[in-house]
């Protein structure tokens, strides 16, 4: 068990919010974002590659996306990848341009995506409380080793919690506001 750091700590809980805040921007909203597509994957050149290292990504109006393929051979994987990501997205092939017009949500998809955002924001809340209970554990190690006392354990666990409660408001906050967003309140 390594000696407590607060910056490490930091540093982790840090890390789980903003992979929380990544996956939410991979969910779809009524809007078109060019980060909606950061999940898909082409197969070109025999390896998969993010579509943002094969096209250019844009979104042109609130409710088009645009993908500026760069290979006019890859136009056809590209096309592929995005039907076949689960987007429910449907590309109109334009030359070297793929046109993806983002349709309406329907009521039923937008609570199944709002649940879909509660349930990465409670596995970044399960990832903090790891961190909190690691840096807890090595304040005890650390006790037991006499590299301080039971005073200043205590200090360091109070410092680790509010660490931790502040981290899960950021996690909150960032959930509530996609939650709202996808909801359409």
């Amino acid at each position: 068990m390594a000696a407590y750091d607060k910056a490490d700590l930091e540093r982790r809980m840090h890390g789980a919010v903003e992979s929380l805040k990544h996956d939410l921007a991979g969910l779809r909203t009524g809007r078109a974002s060019a980060t909606l597509l950061d999940p898909v994957t082409v197969e070109v050149y025999g390896a998969h590659m993010p579509i943002n290292q094969v096209a250019t990504v844009s979104a042109p109006e609130p409710r088009l996306l645009s993908v500026q393929v760069w290979d006019k051979t890859n136009v056809g994987p590209v096309d592929k990848a995005i039907r076949s990501a689960g987007l429910g997205l449907n590309p109109i092939v334009d030359g070297q341009t793929l046109r993806l017009p983002i349709p309406d949500l329907t009521e039923e998809r937008r609570k199944e995506l709002a649940k879909l955002a509660s349930q990465y924001a409670e596995k970044a809340r399960i990832a903090v409380r790891n961190v909190r209970r690691d840096g807890n554990d090595s304040l005890k190690a650390d006790e037991k080793k006499g590299l301080f006392g039971e005073d200043d354990r205590k200090r360091h666990e109070t410092e680790v919690q509010k660490l931790t409660d502040s981290t899960i408001a950021d996690i909150d906050a960032a959930a509530s506001a996609k939650e709202k967003e996808i909801l359409g309140k």
